[in-house]
């Protein structure tokens, strides 16, 4: 296991990179939590609101319709819950799958699976829906939301440690819950899902075999690198600091990050809290403060390493943060992160900074997309 730690880090000119910039996509979402589509599929975007629906965007003509919609599934009483997380099977054109990650009712987690039908697999009915699994939630934040296909073809899930303040219950390093952890399963199946054989807590007494990685308060947008499959988590602090881990290539089973002991760097600083730094915990790899700097943050979002069109930007990994309208890239060598860059000023809408970034998207051409929850989404091009 690789323990990254956290590399002072220079800023240089955005402008040497030459005049890269964003371009209105599309607006008029209704909380736009997400934004992706299925292999093979160059003519659409799936836009998922927080509210229980998802969107079809054609990017040529801008039409949009609704894929499908499971807003009576979901009952919101606090802004982190709804439908968070979406992702399609490899073989999505032939067997019509996905898989989503949503808050019920009573604000328990549920991550479904559902068949969608018609040409191009372009329409989906709520009622091919298969509960999965359901995680109870203690609180009616930090549901984490992420879900997405590994290459080694698993589904992973990222799980909040169950609301309230300092994870009063200390979800995050308790390997008896779901919750504050990356699970890991194996949905080939026709039906439910099997553990697979070389999850690291298999056959441990007490503890749950969907478990990959735990110490998590709250992962925000997870990411593979396309290219290297390098893995990255943006996990939302508590009153201090922000952090983005990372896990290298076949490495990370098991991994520990830290929370609650721990938050960004330091002991958590509320007492009977914070601790020593457990001998198997990853570190982060960049961290950031709480406050309104340009390098500064309240709320991180999570994003991409960026593998489209555009050549000075390869490599670079993308992230935001929600409160504090920044976006910043770093790159990763050797399991340091080194070349931050704020991009704000140069990836600006026309009013201004983009504002509370929920997340960024990408389509199959691997475009950047940058998605506001007050309803827009943006594309990096290169002019």
């Amino acid at each position: 296991m690789r323990f990254c730690y956290l590399l002072l880090l220079a800023w240089l000119p955005v402008s040497t990179f030459g005049k890269v910039s964003t371009e209105l996509l599309a607006g008029g979402f209704n909380q736009p939590v997400m934004a992706s589509c299925p292999s093979g599929v160059t003519s659409h975007l799936w836009v998922v609101e927080k509210n229980g629906k998802i969107i079809t965007l054609d990017k040529q003509t801008g039409d949009k319709s609704t894929f499908l919609d499971i807003s009576k599934l979901i009952k919101i009483k606090m802004n982190e819950q709804g439908l968070l997380g979406l992702a399609f099977c490899d073989n999505y054109l032939h067997s019509g799958q996905l898989y989503l990650y949503y808050t019920n009712h009573v604000g328990d987690s549920e991550i479904c699976r559902f068949t969608a039908h018609g040409p191009n697999m372009m329409q989906c009915d709520p009622s091919t829906r298969e509960l999965i699994i359901r995680i109870k939630q203690n609180a009616r934040n930090h549901n984490g939301g992420w879900i997405g296909f590994g290459p080694d073809t698993y589904l992973y899930i990222a799980t909040g440690d169950g609301g309230a303040g300092n994870d009063p219950k200390n979800h995050g390093q308790d390997l008896s819950t779901h919750l504050g952890k990356i699970l890991r399963i194996d949905v080939s199946s026709p039906e439910g899902y099997k553990v697979p054989k070389d999850n690291p807590f298999v056959g441990q007494v007490g503890t749950k075999p969907e478990i990959y990685a735990y110490g998590l308060r709250n992962p925000w947008r997870c990411a593979w690198d396309q290219k290297t499959k390098d893995f990255y988590i943006a996990d939302v602090g508590q009153n201090h600091w922000e952090e983005i881990n990372f896990l290298a290539s076949g490495e990370g089973k098991g991994a520990n990050f830290g929370w609650r002991l721990r938050e960004g760097l330091q002991p958590t600083p509320k007492k009977n809290i914070g601790g020593s730094r457990p001998a198997s915990t990853v570190d982060p790899i960049y961290v950031y403060k709480h406050g309104n700097k340009t390098n500064e943050g309240i709320s991180v979002t999570g994003g991409l390493v960026y593998r489209g069109p555009i050549k000075s930007l390869q490599g670079k990994y993308f992230f935001a943060d929600y409160g504090n309208p920044r976006i910043w890239s770093i790159e990763v060598k050797d399991g340091k992160a080194y070349n931050f860059m704020d991009w704000t000023e140069q990836l600006k809408a026309t009013h201004g900074p983009i504002s509370q970034i929920s997340s960024f998207g990408e389509d199959c051409d691997g475009n950047l997309l940058i998605i506001s929850i007050s309803g827009n989404i943006y594309q990096l091009v290169d002019r």
